[in-house]
């Protein structure tokens, strides 16, 4: 995928308001041989109309059979081919709380968690303690000093924080130290390159330190460290879509990835899809794009919960009216990627898509949001990147190409 240098002469401004809509981990798959997914288990009116008046189709967030991380898949969203345009996690993470990042720095997203006597893992997440019981834990963190490396520590939400490490000739090709399963201990922070052994050690170090200043703790004694990275210097957001954007979201790491693009990020009170909605209605008039991010549907989904992710989809489906009032120009609901329950996972599976334009899509003759009727819609199945070209066409925001 090039950088859109074929578009950006397309582009024209008007009035019309464009809204993403993203239900994370929104595709998933019936429990059993047979039956409905979560998306079409849910009781949903409202979808189910802008199904009937618009179109569907799947996505594709990086390639057949590429089960994708949070951080790729929304790039794709936002039109950034996700192979070219890599985002580490600790970038995500840096970003979503506004950590400053600067170019050699290395970030990482971190984890607490509970090991046993012999140091094996527990619980990966230290039962997701709240983000009140883990504050004064990344205090004790913050403390920890390490000679020839600055090193701040900043809460993210529950038993999340990120670590940043400031200094001469650091690297972040480093290996993450979480195993992804219990039973064994976490691995030690391992360098791809010679050019950062010293970083591994320093990190080394420093956990080895973080362990000691845990240790009384019954639940977060023990911390994993994933996404090591740094700035990526992406392409602005807005040069290329000609968009002023903005993010409404209640989880930090997304917060961050549309910082990284150059997004605008809203602060509002609350956590429910209304108040979300809400917080997108104070802005209107100051926004073109509108990136609207659901956390709880892929929660659910990597719980396992069947029911519980259907309700989060029942949930947003009650609070869409508020949002319709606004009258967006285009509406797209979708998710980043698919995590079903049955899975407990991210998964490869194709994502639902929903196009909303009353004033220009075609109707599919789909009357229902869900996968089956997604597979037979008229958008088809395309990858994710191509998604913001879509969303211009619609919104009458490109000229014609060629004469």
């Amino acid at each position: 995928m090039n950088d859109w240098a074929y578009l950006r002469p397309l582009l024209k401004s008007n009035q019309s308001k464009i809204v993403l809509l993203v239900l994370d981990g929104l595709g998933g798959m019936p429990m059993g041989p047979a039956g409905p997914t979560e998306l079409e288990y849910a009781n949903t009116p409202v979808m189910d109309a802008l199904a009937a008046d618009g179109t569907l189709g799947q996505t594709i967030p990086v390639a057949p059979g590429i089960a994708p991380g949070s951080g790729p898949a929304h790039l794709a969203l936002f039109g950034y081919d996700p192979l070219r345009y890599t985002v580490g996690r600790g970038a995500l993470a840096a970003a979503g709380v506004g950590l400053d990042l600067r170019p050699g720095d290395v970030v990482a997203r971190g984890n607490f968690a509970t090991l046993d006597e012999e140091g094996r893992i527990v619980d990966r997440r230290a039962g997701r303690i709240s983000t009140e019981e883990a504050a004064p834990l990344v205090e004790r963190l913050a403390q920890i000093q390490i000679p020839g490396v600055e090193i701040t520590v900043r809460p993210v939400r529950e038993y999340r924080f990120v670590i940043r490490l400031r200094g001469e000739n650091l690297s972040p090709d480093l290996e993450d130290t979480d195993p992804q399963q219990t039973g064994v201990p976490p691995k030690p922070v391992q360098a791809r390159s010679p050019e950062a052994e010293a970083t591994a050690r320093l990190l080394n170090q420093w956990i080895a330190a973080a362990r000691e200043a845990l240790a009384d703790h019954p639940k977060a004694n023990g911390v994993l460290l994933r996404g090591f990275s740094t700035d990526p210097q992406l392409p602005r957001f807005g040069d290329w879509f000609g968009l002023r954007a903005v993010a409404i979201a209640v989880y930090p790491m997304y917060k961050g990835v549309a910082r990284l693009v150059g997004m605008d990020v809203l602060d509002f009170e609350g956590d429910t899809p209304a108040d979300e909605f809400a917080a997108a209605g104070r802005v209107w008039n100051d926004y073109d794009f509108f990136f609207i991010h659901i956390k709880k549907t892929d929660s659910k989904g990597e719980d396992g919960d069947f029911y519980g992710k259907a309700k989060v989809i029942e949930q947003v489906d009650q609070a869409l009216p508020a949002l319709l009032k606004l009258e967006p120009k285009v509406l797209i609901i979708t998710g980043d990627h698919s995590t079903p329950a049955r899975l407990r996972s991210h998964s490869w599976h194709p994502v639902p898509f929903l196009l909303w334009a009353p004033d220009t899509a075609r109707s599919d003759n789909q009357y229902r949001f869900g996968e089956n009727a997604c597979v037979q819609g008229g958008l088809g199945t395309f990858p994710a990147v191509q998604t913001m070209p879509l969303a211009l066409a619609h919104a009458q925001r490109l000229k014609k190409f060629g004469a």
